[in-house]
């Protein structure tokens, strides 16, 4: 629940153009230790009447008035104070009955502050602890009954009902507990017999009054003896003393002092400190014999003001009693007062009027009374001063025009000085910076670029960088660079390049390829950051470059799968004659594109070569019987590009002066015979009635065209068309195609099997007739023999079977 309770009031300093709404007044949250982070403890801008929209414009924030520990922050969206640190009461307030955090509550535009007081509520996060694990205790038979033995009581950390409440002794015979207000006493209940028990060893439990409860237990070891009947005797119930902070290791804080009636061993008295922090272990020391407490470092006021002990008193045989001992540290001025800075608006337009405020500035001195009270000032030759405002926090404002030309940047020494005595002071210097007017546009170090790039570029690799500077400071001269809208061959420029904004460095967003498009244009701007912007614009041209990206592609003969293509090559050529050529191009360009032919294999590798840059296949030497007639070349096609692609064919050439030398030729017409003994047998199903007798012609039918077989094959001259060759390829020398000079004729004599081929010369000597070439195409043949029944088949069945019978 919040406790809100504010005045606003104006402070007023000559004339001025701007105003601080100041807030007074405490704003108190309560809430539980060990919260986990992000954890609401209360909605400021409720609490307060705040805009929660302007939260962020303000700068709201939390700052500690004492400790730079930073346990609250604000979340600006909601307006809701969470909590951002783990805090422990017990190790920020210690036994303190209340655990109070102040904190403020800062904002700006214009300038309010607001205290607010966190009550910090114990939970039972701690266990009741003993000082040690077991307790000693030697008791005399001779004790009475109702004699006490005083306990050093058990300590939790906690508070109030958290703390120690009650304690439990283990049932015995001998032994009741009794609990008084700052003690824990054994009541011996029945008179001790060393005869029949020598040793007691009994349990006391501590338990604190929380929820859930917590325990803590030590083990009580009792030894029966003889007569010790005094128990040490403080002189003081309570101890009390005063040493400044800045007291040297070693000073004496206080003495204490037991006696103990006994004498002898029963009347030694050693001293030791009771369940006390180990913190506070390291603090002091006593002396076991003397009892002095002594410092074993230095205490500081502003950590811990006030140190509450216990020590105890043991005779020789055991028996303890127990003080407490309170010392109080004095402040002294030993802390420098602490400026911080908590807003500055730098750089300054040079153009600002006078008494703008420019900075918030916050002095902090951890000491107490006149220690703590500063007073804070500025250099006088500077057009700046300190107006106080709330508390310790004072406005930085300007008291004149500034002028970039005539001083660009102002180192201001701000000086605080405490009242102490002696008076200590600090000093913090500010930096600002005049910032100029946006005059300037960016302005390119050359009036064009260009960049050279290889197709198949890798997208992101950097292309080239442009740079531009701008004259002007700070973001005015901070120049920005970006893509300006375009296309490049119909798409979106940006879809191929890309600039970095701050360094200008040009990235190519795709790969690239030469075949496409060679060069393109793009603009390229910058601009600053300035208000209003300016900008200037340059063009940068990218040109690809190509690279050996293409395998060749062969033309002719045409690859294995589309086509069957064979040569016919009679016996009587002589050597150099041409056969054929290997037509092949490049999509690349230049040496890319420069193609080279050479035979990688063949049946008979010295009997045909093929020419380097042409790929005209030519005869070696002059034909032989003995040369296989079936003979296969395998050629492969080389670019010139680096590395080198290619691509390879296969050529069929048969050796032979006539066709009737090839005896495969033969069964050259059974595919189409067949399919008019089909479609013989189809008439045959539908007409039923006439079955047996159209059976009867089918097979006369088919006895006599095998008879007739031979002549219907070489019945007529016979034209074996050539290659086909794309219309999309010119013929060009040197390229790879086939140049036009070459014309070939081929023809069959009539009428018999054994006719021969008739060969007209070509155009160019030693030039072999290129239409001997055998192409899967039977719908030619039947165009050109007119008549079916008499076209001879040559086609890819018949050169298969060729192969295939030359092979087995």
């Amino acid at each position: 629940m919040a406790i809100t309770s504010s005045e606003v009031r104006g402070l007023v300093f000559g004339v001025l153009f701007f105003s601080l709404h100041l807030a007074e007044g405490d704003l108190s949250y309560s809430f539980s230790e060990e919260m986990r982070r992000g954890s609401v403890v209360g909605n400021i801008a409720k609490d307060l009447g705040l805009d929660v929209s302007k939260l962020s414009a303000r700068k709201a924030r939390i700052d500690a008035e004492v400790s730079n520990k930073h346990y609250f922050e604000i979340n600006i969206r909601t307006g809701d104070l969470v909590i951002s640190d783990r805090i422990d009461r017990e190790g920020l307030c210690g036994d303190k009955a209340s655990c109070v955090l102040k904190q403020e509550i800062m904002l700006e535009n214009p300038l309010e502050l607001h205290r607010v007081n966190l009550h910090v509520q114990d939970i039972n996060d701690n266990a009741p602890q003993f000082n040690r694990e077991l307790i000693q205790i030697d008791i005399w038979e001779s004790a009475a009954k109702g004699a006490r033995f005083p306990i050093e009581e058990a300590h939790d950390a906690d508070i109030g009902q958290n703390s120690v409440q009650t304690y439990n002794l283990q049932n015995n015979e001998n032994f009741i507990l009794g609990v008084g207000t700052n003690s824990v006493e054994l009541v011996l209940n029945k008179e001790l017999d060393r005869e029949k028990l020598k040793e007691i060893s009994l349990l006391l439990t501590a338990l604190d009054g929380g929820l859930p409860q917590r325990t803590g237990t030590v083990k009580i070891h009792i030894n029966v003896l003889d007569a010790n009947d005094n128990i040490p005797v403080f002189n003081k119930p309570m101890y009390k003393s005063t040493i400044p902070e800045n007291s040297p290791v070693g000073t004496v804080v206080l003495t204490v002092s037991a006696t103990d009636a006994d004498e002898a061993l029963n009347g030694e008295v050693t001293y030791d400190f009771g369940h006390i922090s180990d913190e506070v272990k390291g603090i002091f020391e006593i002396d076991s014999k003397t009892g002095k407490i002594k410092l074993m470092t230095t205490v500081d006021f502003e950590t811990m003001p006030v140190f509450e002990l216990r020590v105890t008193a043991k005779d020789g045989l055991g028996l303890t009693s127990y003080s407490k001992v309170i010392i109080d540290v004095t402040d002294v001025n030993d802390n420098a007062p602490i400026i911080n800075v908590k807003s500055l608006s730098n750089p300054i337009p040079e153009n600002v009027s006078p008494d703008t405020e420019v900075g918030i500035i916050n002095v902090q001195d951890r000491d107490s009374e006149k220690n703590g009270q500063v007073r804070c000032s500025v250099q006088l030759n500077f057009p700046f001063k300190l107006v106080p405002s709330i508390k310790n926090y004072y406005s930085l404002v300007t008291t004149g025009q500034l002028d970039r030309e005539l001083v660009s940047d102002y180192n201001i020494t701000i000086t605080a000085t405490d009242e102490g005595s002696p008076p200590l002071s600090s000093s913090k210097t500010v930096q600002l910076s005049v910032a100029d007017i946006n005059d300037n546009p960016p302005v390119f170090e050359e009036q064009s670029y260009s960049a050279h790039v290889s197709e198949n570029n890798k997208p992101g690799s950097t292309l080239c960088s442009v740079s531009a500077r701008d004259p002007d400071w700070r973001q005015n001269g901070t120049v920005i660079y970006s893509l300006l809208p375009g296309e490049v061959n119909g798409a979106s420029v940006s879809s191929y390049l890309s600039v970095n904004g701050d360094t200008g460095v040009i990235h190519a967003v795709r790969s690239f390829d030469y075949e496409q498009f060679r060069s393109f244009k793009v603009h390229i701007m910058a601009r600053d950051n300035g208000s209003p912007p300016l900008s200037s614009n340059v063009t940068v041209s990218v040109f690809i470059s190509d690279v050996n990206d293409n395998s060749p592609q062969i033309l002719y003969p045409a690859p294995e799968g589309s086509s069957f293509m064979t040569e016919l090559v009679p016996k009587a050529a002589h050597g150099g004659s041409l056969v054929s050529k290997v037509i092949a191009v490049d999509a690349d360009s230049g040496q890319n594109a420069w193609l080279s032919y050479h035979i990688v294999k063949a049946t008979d590798p010295g009997l045909f070569t093929i020419g380097l840059h042409s790929g005209e296949i030519r005869t070696q030497r002059d034909i032989s019987e003995s040369d296989s007639m079936k003979q296969n070349l395998i050629v492969a096609v080389k670019d010139n590009g680096e590395p080198s692609l290619s691509a390879t064919c296969s050529m069929y050439l048969l050796i032979s002066d006539n066709l009737a030398e090839v005896p495969e030729l033969k069964d050259i017409s059974y595919d189409e015979k067949n399919s008019k003994l089909t479609s013989y047998l189809i008439i045959a199903l539908v007409s039923v009635s006439t079955f047996f007798l159209t059976f009867i012609i089918i097979i006369l039918g088919v006895r006599f065209c095998r008879r007739r077989k031979p002549r219907l094959l070489f019945d007529g001259a016979v034209a074996i068309p050539g290659a086909y060759l794309p219309p999309n390829y010119a013929d060009v020398d040197g390229t790879g195609t086939l140049r036009s000079a070459y014309n070939y004729d081929a023809y069959l004599t009539t009428g018999s099997r054994t006719s021969d081929f008739k060969f007209v010369s070509s155009y160019n000597d030693n030039t072999l007739p290129a239409d001997q070439t055998l192409k899967k195409s039977p719908t030619e043949f039947a165009d050109m023999f007119g008549d079916s029944d008499a076209t001879p088949e040559v086609g890819t069945d018949f050169l298969q079977k060729i192969f295939s019978d030359k092979k087995s």
